[in-house]
């Protein structure tokens, strides 16, 4: 049997991360496949590169936590490129990989994080879904 936690345990964890990665965190999203770990260097062309507002994710609930605030920026890089991860870290000033600590995967449709079409530079870009899902229930 798979060890279990209530679901006030899970929120706990959860709401943790907010708390580690601060009020200055930062999102990139680039192509290509994510790093095999967030101590690795980035990986793939960097597509858009913005600061998450303060609160950046709402109080976690039944062991998940959903994006909060508006999450937008302009794109700096591609033209019509496809993105294939994202990478927060936990600084708005430093970004060189070994401040990352929370990647996931990217795509048209699927993903992490769902893109509907390709990112192309100078194009405002709103991520309108993110969650943070908790193991062990």
């Amino acid at each position: 049997m798979a060890i279990q936690f209530k679901s006030q345990a899970r929120d706990a964890r959860l709401n943790a991360i907010e708390t580690f990665g601060s009020t200055s965190c930062s999102m990139r999203i680039y192509t290509g496949a994510q790093p095999a770990d967030v101590t690795q260097a980035n990986t793939g062309t960097l597509l858009l590169d913005f600061n998450l507002p303060a609160d950046w994710m709402a109080a976690a609930s039944a062991g998940a936590m959903a994006k909060a605030g508006t999450w937008t920026g302009t794109a700096s890089g591609g033209a019509g490129a496809t993105p294939g991860h994202f990478r927060i870290y936990n600084s708005q000033a430093t970004k060189d990989g070994t401040t990352c600590f929370i990647q996931g995967s990217c795509a048209i449709g699927s993903g992490d994080i769902n893109f509907d079409g390709t990112i192309t530079s100078g194009q405002t870009v709103t991520i309108s879904a993110f969650t943070l899902t908790d193991g062990n229930a």
